[in-house]
C-alpha cells in the first residue's frame, strides 16, 4: 500500500504541537497584560469634575489638610465627600464672584449637592474600610499617590488585587507613625533599611494582624 503522507508531515505535526503552546500562552499573557493596562483598572486617567478642583492648589500649594474635606476619614470605611458649606465657608469669602464657582454658589443656594465623579471605585464585593487604614498607620498617598500635585485627581494605583495583597503580605513596607499619615512628604512605600525598621516597629506596636489573616479571603470580600 502506498504512503499517504510524506515524511515532512511529522515535522509538521511537532511544530504545529509546540506552536500551539506557545500561541496559547502568547494569548494568556495578553489577557493579563490588558487586564493590568489602565484601559481595564482606569488608572492614570483623569477625571473631569463639574467644578474645576486643584487638589494641588488646595493641599499642595494653600496646605489644606486632606480631613478637612474629608471628615470622616478617621472613623467611617468612607472618607466622605465635603458638603457644598465646606467650600463656601472659604469661598463666599475668596473668589466669591468667579465664573468657576457658578455651580458652587447654586448648590448652595438651592440645597442640591454637588454631583462629584467618583475616582477610586472598588467593586461592590471588596470590603475597604479608610478608618482602619489610618488607624494603622498607611498614608494616604501610599494609595492615592501624590494628590498634593495633582490639578485633576486621577486613580494613581490599579485597585486590583494583587495590589492590595502585596501591601497585606508585607504590611512593615507602607507603615508610618500615625501622626505621619496625612503627611504627603512622606514616602509612600518603605524602602530603605531605616524606613523599614520604622515599618517593622509600627506593625508591632499597633497590633497589624498576621500575614494569614491578612491574606485571607475573608478579610476583603465579606
Amino acid at each position: 500500500m502506498p504512503q499517504i503522507f510524506h515524511h515532512s508531515t511529522n515535522t509538521l505535526a511537532k511544530v504545529s504541537i509546540f506552536g500551539g503552546v506557545f500561541i496559547l500562552l502568547a494569548v494568556v499573557w495578553a489577557v493579563a497584560e490588558v487586564n493590568r493596562s489602565s484601559y481595564n483598572t482606569g488608572q492614570y486617567i483623569e477625571r473631569q469634575q463639574p467644578v474645576q478642583f486643584s487638589h494641588k492648589h488646595h493641599s499642595g500649594d494653600d496646605g489644606i489638610d486632606c480631613r478637612y474635606c474629608h471628615t470622616s476619614v478617621e472613623v467611617s470605611n468612607s472618607a466622605g465627600m465635603p458638603p457644598t458649606k465646606t467650600c463656601m465657608n472659604c469661598h463666599s469669602q475668596i473668589w466669591s464672584d468667579s465664573p468657576y464657582l457658578e455651580l458652587v454658589r447654586e448648590s448652595w443656594k438651592t440645597g442640591r449637592p454637588l454631583e462629584w465623579t467618583r475616582v477610586h471605585d472598588l467593586p461592590d464585593y471588596a470590603y475597604f474600610n479608610h478608618s482602619i487604614h489610618v488607624a494603622k498607620g498607611v498614608g494616604c498617598n501610599t494609595c492615592h499617590g501624590q494628590i498634593d500635585e495633582m490639578p485633576a485627581v486621577y486613580q494613581a494605583s490599579s485597585l486590583q488585587m494583587e495590589w492590595c495583597l502585596q501591601c497585606h503580605r508585607q504590611p512593615e513596607r507602607f507603615l508610618r507613625p500615625k501622626e505621619e499619615v496625612f503627611n504627603m512628604q512622606w514616602p509612600a512605600e518603605n524602602k530603605t533599611a531605616e524606613q523599614l525598621k520604622i515599618g517593622l516597629e509600627k506593625k508591632a506596636e499597633y497590633k497589624v494582624r498576621s500575614t494569614a489573616i491578612l491574606t485571607s479571603c475573608s478579610t476583603c470580600h465579606r
